[in-house]
């Protein structure tokens, strides 16, 4: 799904979103120069594997928080992890750099990827603020609205403390 295929498929499953276009954002230091209605909901994506390719994760934090990867790793017993490819985002997510988002496990057929989202989206206003598969565009949702698009999906979701 592209970006107009997000707002169509939203559209569509009458799924309450705000939208916002804006210039081509790449890391939280350029989205934290935008003006944005939900700062606070803002997600930190982070595409990880294990050292033998063999698992994918998508990590959703909130914005400000830090992640590290030896304490996940411990945490949710898996092999030691790294980033992933730009290759990889391109073939399991349909993906570029820039534009990591959990809307993108929509794109994943195969189900490879698993899913890891910060239990802090489930409070205060209850949003999450996430690119709708292109950087040129932010979309606010409610996380529970998020968690079963993507388990409708059949996508692996955690909620979990980071």
């Amino acid at each position: 799904m592209d970006k107009q295929q997000i707002y169509a498929y939203l559209n569509e499953n009458n799924i309450w979103y705000e939208a916002m276009e804006h210039a081509a954002v790449y890391n939280m230091q350029q989205v934290a120069q935008l003006t944005l209605p939900h700062p606070n909901a803002e997600a930190k994506n982070l595409f990880v594997r294990d050292d033998k390719k063999r698992n994918y994760y998508m990590l959703t934090v909130c914005g400000d928080k830090r992640v590290n990867l030896k304490s996940f790793r411990k945490a949710h017993n898996t092999r030691p992890l790294t980033f992933a490819s730009s290759q990889d985002l391109e073939e399991l997510l349909q993906l570029t750099p820039g534009a990591v988002t959990p809307l993108g496990l929509l794109n994943d057929a195969s189900h490879r990827v698993q899913l890891f989202l910060d239990a802090d989206f489930l409070s205060d206003e209850g949003l999450i603020g996430v690119h709708p598969n292109d950087n040129t565009a932010s979309i606010w949702l409610k996380t529970t609205d998020l968690i079963a698009i993507l388990r409708a999906h059949a996508s692996c979701v955690q909620v979990v403390q980071f």
